[in-house]
């Protein structure tokens, strides 16, 4: 009898406490390429994606997660990008399927990049946010980081908020909170869209081209089937994400992100009025961040 109280009682830690910190999880150990083999290399921290005529390349992480903090270093094509898409973003797999974008858009040389934001929630998209950068993304490289919790997403670069995305599913509006996401990096061609909406074409001459990824950082909480759901938001010391700094951006953090959409943001789905033929999306009339 006492083996048996023994067994339950460690049942139920192991459901209570779920294994869901990753910390100093790096390329090799955590991801694992899936296009374009030849054309990329993971080694250690490192991971390189090439694209040249014949293909493009790209990884995706082992595990999928649900909330937390997903981070990398990235270091974009130098040159003449144009046509180019380098993305980053965490994705799940079914069909109505939930979705964080940061996708980088490339230029002509001397013109800056687009930093591409989006949002999918049971499959439904349209609702980009672009930004210039302040500095040159191909010098150096600089911090990408996606931070999503039950209260709000909050898009970082180099620790500066660009951009947030918070609940409303008691209003109606749907949020991703019940599938987990892998993570996932690609570099292609899309030059029927991506620069100046097709009109300037990938100039192959400067092919192969080359993007550089480096520290991947999965601090979140690893999905396990439905049970994650209720694990990883439940609102205890271990998610750190669900603490009271985390639910809302600080007065300093508010007033970064203003200065963001202020100097650097040029396109904002919710203003754009001509798109929606005015039956703008819910949750462009409540409270941004």
């Amino acid at each position: 009898m006492a083996k048996f109280e023994k067994m339950l009682v460690a049942l139920l830690i192991s459901a209570l406490v779920p294994n869901f910190i990753l910390v100093g999880a790096n390329f090799s150990k955590s991801m694992y390429l899936t296009w374009g083999v030849q054309h990329a290399t993971i080694q250690g921290d490192d991971l390189h994606l090439v694209l040249d005529k014949a293909s493009g390349s790209a990884a995706q992480s082992k595990k999928s997660f649900l909330f937390g903090s997903i981070e990398m270093l990235i270091k974009l094509i130098p040159g003449n990008s144009a046509g180019i898409v380098t993305a980053y973003y965490l994705s799940s797999t079914r069909s109505q399927h939930d979705e964080i974008d940061f996708e980088f858009l490339g230029n002509s040389t001397g013109q800056p990049y687009t930093v591409h934001t989006n949002i999918y929630t049971q499959g439904k998209g349209s609702r980009e946010q672009q930004f210039y950068l302040w500095f040159d993304p191909t010098a150096n490289f600089h911090n990408y980081t996606i931070h999503w919790n039950p209260t709000e997403i909050v898009w970082y670069v180099d620790s500066l908020p660009i951009r947030v995305f918070r609940n409303y599913e008691k209003e109606g509006i749907a949020y991703p909170n019940k599938q987990g996401m892998r993570v996932y990096t690609s570099l292609w061609n899309a030059d029927d869209w991506a620069t100046r909406g097709g009109l300037v074409k990938t100039d192959w001459h400067g092919a192969p081209f080359k993007a550089r990824f480096h520290h991947f950082r999965a601090k979140a909480c690893r999905w396990k089937g439905a049970i994650s759901i209720h694990q990883c938001a439940s609102n205890i010391p271990a998610n750190w994400w669900t603490s009271r700094r985390y639910k809302q951006l600080s007065h300093a953090q508010t007033g970064q992100l203003n200065w963001v959409r202020k100097n650097y943001m040029i396109y904002d789905y919710c203003a754009d009025t001509k798109r929606f033929n005015g039956e703008m999306p819910p949750e462009c009339s409540r409270t941004q961040f």
